[in-house]
């Protein structure tokens, strides 16, 4: 291989990794903000945010709804690959556990608008549910046997049961600014510890 080939290669590889630096950023900034503003934000103020042109943002998501369905997969990511990292940091699994709920409690509660412009579309809510179940639900799994094996909580919890009663004590946040649906899911998670 010659000089100028490897120094595209490197080029080549290196305009890869800004590319998913880039769209890494503005997934993040257009959470941040639909978070604040709901997710009819301008445009501009999520590539702003993010650093970047309007241009680069329509590059990487040509529509609202792909950028919505972008959003919503990157924090699904993101609490999925949370619950192994916190299992290994965490003092005890039922500390790892309650972590992992607060991370899920966080993306259920500042996800302002992203279920209802979902929901428009039910072959692609559906298709996101099933990502979400698929990804969430084995990471619930394992907090849960780990909490179990260490002799922490009981046995009869479900993942599914777990996540659909955070789920649902999530909901009053979105009309009340005081309800604290961390604390709420904090006593669930406390409740399952086992009696001695």
């Amino acid at each position: 291989m010659s000089d100028s080939d490897q120094r595209e290669g490197s080029a080549a590889t290196s305009r890869r990794k800004d590319a998913r630096r880039n769209k890494e950023t503005l997934l993040d900034a257009a959470a941040a903000v639909f978070v604040t503003s709901g997710v009819d934000a301008p445009v501009r103020d999520i590539a702003a945010r993010a650093g970047v042109g309007t241009g680069t943002l329509y590059r990487h998501f040509p529509t609202r709804a792909d950028l919505i369905i972008a959003v919503y997969r990157h924090q699904v990511d993101a609490c999925a690959e949370a619950g192994p990292a916190l299992l290994e940091e965490a003092p005890t699994p039922h500390a790892a556990l309650r972590r992992w709920i607060d991370l899920f409690v966080d993306f259920l509660v500042t996800k302002h608008g992203l279920a209802a412009v979902l929901r428009s579309d039910q072959s692609g809510f559906t298709a996101l549910h099933e990502y979400f179940l698929d990804r969430l639900v084995p990471v619930c799994a394992d907090l849960l046997a780990a909490a179990v094996a260490a002799g922490e909580i009981r046995d009869d919890v479900q993942a599914l049961t777990l996540l659909r009663g955070v789920g649902n004590l999530c909901i009053g946040a979105e009309s009340d600014p005081d309800y604290d649906a961390r604390r709420l899911a904090a006593v669930l998670v406390d409740g399952l510890r086992r009696t001695r």
